[in-house]
């Protein structure tokens, strides 16, 4: 059989390794033989070899077809299938063994010598086993050979990161090639796991960034604390490699590790402490059933704060916003992504007061998330009078009408930059916080100011 038909992407017809498996098994049957009587094989045994062959090659066969181990796909060879290679000889041989006290009373002598039996069955075991890596070997280095692939370190030398090194070798089409395993544990290191060799992570680390050009540094421990993995992290980027992140073990798809699934790592592993997590049950106390008006609503902010509000299921969702094209998208985003059905897409400019005063007659909103603002500090710096009537009079607009209509709460999506403001943008929003705040104190409305608002920093 030719190798290329082994390694091509169509799979080896089943009866081919079949065939090769029996072959193996007649070929390890007479090794024995001549490893047993030192390559001079008795005349009186060769005789036996018309019996003892078809018998033996009959059981192969028939342990071959009970167990199908010929069916596995021979590039993905795992260590279930050794185990069944393992499974199916023992059976074979141990068949082999009760047929030999059967012909010893009927024919008067063994089939099969058991010093024969017991060397054929590990010459079996281990060339079967042995040609499946091998075509697997060849497999890899044909279709991703190793000079062409870049180094990789995995951090974790325990049972994720084995399963992180198998994921990586299976999977042809990713070319990259596992140099070191990383650990904090010392009495592991200059061990070596799966023919790699396992270094120590404050030791080491350093030294082999820079003798080699890692792509990646892959973190695959399961519970690492945020400093843990904030300190890896910054070595690693220091070093200009990127740095990959493996999912918890019940992200995996079917309990099984995909090299896709390893992505980079997430803001939150930068933070250096736990993230925090939101009180959802309150959330949907404050959000649930009631009308919701966005402003700004198509914006970077806005757009998301939509996303976020949805699954809390407000009894009506308005979202406003200037842009046409970009609140059509945003649109047509709810209507296809999101079971909710009530919502209202609003065309208005905050600072036009009659719009304004319509929108809020027409929905009476009782919680006002304002996220309409210009908010490009260069851009303001050229424009003064526009950053002043969206970000100052608009929100002025807002909040008198919002204080006028009763709304619950009105939230304002501020910036860092309204702290000691030095430019125009700034300038404008704290102004508009200082605004809101004092209307505040005589108004029954609550008025919330917040810094960028993120989807993991709603007010409650």
């Amino acid at each position: 059989m030719k190798v290329n038909s082994l390694l091509s992407e169509k799979n080896t017809p089943r009866w081919i390794i079949f065939s090769i498996d029996v072959f193996i098994c007649i070929a390890s049957l007479m090794l024995a033989y001549q490893l047993r009587f030192n390559f001079r094989v008795p005349t009186i045994e060769i005789d036996r070899w018309i019996v003892a062959i078809p018998s033996v090659l009959c059981i192969r066969i028939i342990s071959f077809a009970i167990s199908r181990i010929y069916a596995g796909i021979i590039r993905y060879t795992s260590t279930r299938d050794a185990l069944r290679i393992f499974y199916t000889i023992t059976a074979g041989s141990f068949a082999i063994g009760l047929l030999n006290f059967v012909a010893l009373r009927i024919i008067g002598f063994y089939l099969v010598p058991f010093s024969i039996l017991v060397i054929d069955y590990f010459t079996s075991v281990f060339c079967i086993t042995a040609f499946r890596i091998l075509v697997k070997a060849l497999y890899q280095e044909l279709k991703n050979p190793s000079s062409g692939k870049r180094d990789v370190i995995i951090y974790g030398a325990g049972v994720s990161g084995v399963i992180t090194k198998r994921t990586i070798d299976r999977d042809a089409g990713i070319k990259y090639n596992v140099i070191a395993f990383l650990d904090d544990d010392k009495k592991k290191t200059g061990k070596r796991l799966e023919g790699v060799s396992i270094y120590n992570t404050e030791d080491d680390l350093e030294d082999l960034l820079r003798s080699n050009s890692v792509a990646h540094v892959i973190i695959s421990i399961q519970n690492i604390s945020p400093q843990r993995k904030q300190a890896i992290i910054e070595k690693v980027l220091n070093h200009d490699a990127k740095i990959l992140n493996v999912p918890p073990v019940n992200n995996w798809i079917n309990g099984e590790l995909s090299f896709k699934q390893i992505k980079k790592v997430k803001i939150e592993d930068l933070l250096e402490r736990d993230p925090i997590k939101l009180d959802t049950e309150s959330i949907r106390k404050a959000l649930s059933g009631k009308v919701i008006l966005i402003t700004g609503g198509a914006g970077s902010i806005g757009s998301e704060l939509v996303r976020q509000i949805i699954p809390f299921k407000p009894s009506r969702l308005i979202i406003l916003d200037q842009a046409e094209s970009a609140l059509y998208d945003m649109e047509l985003e709810v209507a296809e992504h999101f079971s909710l059905k009530n919502f209202e897409t609003v065309i208005g400019d905050i600072t036009k007061e009659e719009r304004m005063r319509r929108v809020f007659d027409a929905f009476r909103p009782q919680i006002v998330f304002h996220a309409a603002a210009y908010k490009h500090v260069p851009v303001m710096e050229n424009n003064p009078s526009e950053a002043i009537l969206t970000n100052v009079y608009g929100t002025k607009v807002l909040a008198d009408l919002s204080n006028e209509f009763g709304v619950e709460k009105f939230v304002m999506v501020s910036t860092d930059k309204a702290v000691n403001p030095t430019s125009i943008m700034g300038a404008t929003k704290r102004i508009a916080e200082i605004y809101c705040q004092s209307l505040g104190k005589i108004s029954p409305t609550k008025f919330v100011t917040t810094e960028d608002l993120l989807p993991s920093r709603i007010p409650r």
